[in-house]
């Protein structure tokens, strides 16, 4: 269960959304992953008389014991889909593999909304799309040409192809928050471990690389209001133009748990050569739509910490 102060932050700053939501029924794919578990959870938090399927391939592992929230076993390549009308669908899986299965998965969830009453599809992208980042460029615009060298980034590029006109698409950045996994390939995650164990903080590299991060209850703001509010066909990037070095991050997140927990650094910065950048521009995201990072990152970190604490080292 997510802290009910955060649950509370989502619902203040949605407004309208619930609204417009209420009574609605809502299919959701990757709904019990970092991103979907906060939808989910929110969308409860509500109470708004909303009604959510979510796919997932392990039913005997569904978290949600909720009846408005409630269960369809499948792939999402290849899903049967439930019977009655969606008027909203959220497209949140990530693909498993770097073959087609994001553009299998993506036709299938197209097909699904197209011929279930569906008025707005919102697809959970990602700034992967934009590939490299210019060192010379501070944050990336979402008109910046798509050039991805990643086989996660063309997954995500083609799928935001096959959805042309027809979905908001939301470009995801960084992220702090409760159920963000400690063990995988995520800064702020793999930082939160260390203090937990004990100490010290390692960087495997040389500390340079320039991130940001939105805390993950802005983040279900953010995606609810892009579901609702969010121009069809238009990407937005879903993220905190606040960056920080990753050495920069790792003393953030002693000094927020910790503090006096040592940092080590594996590797000696290269000279004259540009740290790389992976930081959004967010201006069209608060000019169209009003949105904006709330909670500063040395309290998301704080918060993520106290949660993880708690859940995973009771």
């Amino acid at each position: 269960m997510l802290p009910a102060r955060d649950l509370d932050h989502i619902i203040e700053h949605t407004g309208g959304v619930w609204d417009t939501l209420a009574g609605k029924r809502i299919f959701i794919t990757g709904g019990t992953g970092f991103v979907g578990t906060w939808l989910c959870e929110s969308l409860l938090h509500a109470d708004r008389g909303i009604s959510a399927v979510v796919l997932t391939r392990y039913v005997d592992k569904f978290p949600f014991a909720n009846p408005a929230v409630r269960p369809l076993e499948g792939d999402v390549r290849t899903f049967e889909f439930p019977d009655g009308e969606f008027a909203y669908v959220i497209h949140a899986a990530t693909p498993a593999s770097t073959d087609d299965h994001d553009s299998a998965a993506t036709s299938r969830v197209l097909e699904f909304a197209r011929t279930h009453g569906t008025e707005r599809l919102l697809f959970t992208s990602s700034g992967a799309v934009y590939g490299k980042q210019p060192s010379e460029m501070t944050h990336i615009e979402e008109a910046h040409p798509c050039a991805p060298d990643t086989p996660y980034g063309q997954a995500k590029f083609a799928a935001e192809s096959l959805l042309a006109s027809y979905a908001v698409v939301a470009r995801l950045f960084a992220f702090s928050g409760p159920h963000l996994p400690l063990d995988q390939n995520f800064a702020v995650g793999n930082f939160v471990r260390d203090v937990l164990s004990g100490g010290p903080i390692r960087i495997q590299g040389d500390g340079t690389p320039y991130r940001s991060y939105l805390y993950a209850a802005d983040l279900a703001i953010w995606l609810w209001t892009l579901l609702v509010r969010g121009q069809p066909g238009r990407p937005y990037n879903v993220g905190s133009g606040h960056a920080v070095t990753i050495a920069e991050l790792a003393q953030v997140v002693a000094a927020s748990t910790v503090p006096r927990t040592p940092v080590e650094i594996a590797q000696t910065p290269v000279p004259g050569v540009p740290p790389p950048r992976y930081v959004p521009s967010v201006e069209r995201a608060e000019r169209e739509l009003g949105l904006r990072p709330i909670i500063p990152l040395e309290e998301g970190v704080r918060r993520m910490y106290d949660w993880a604490k708690f859940h995973r080292w009771k």
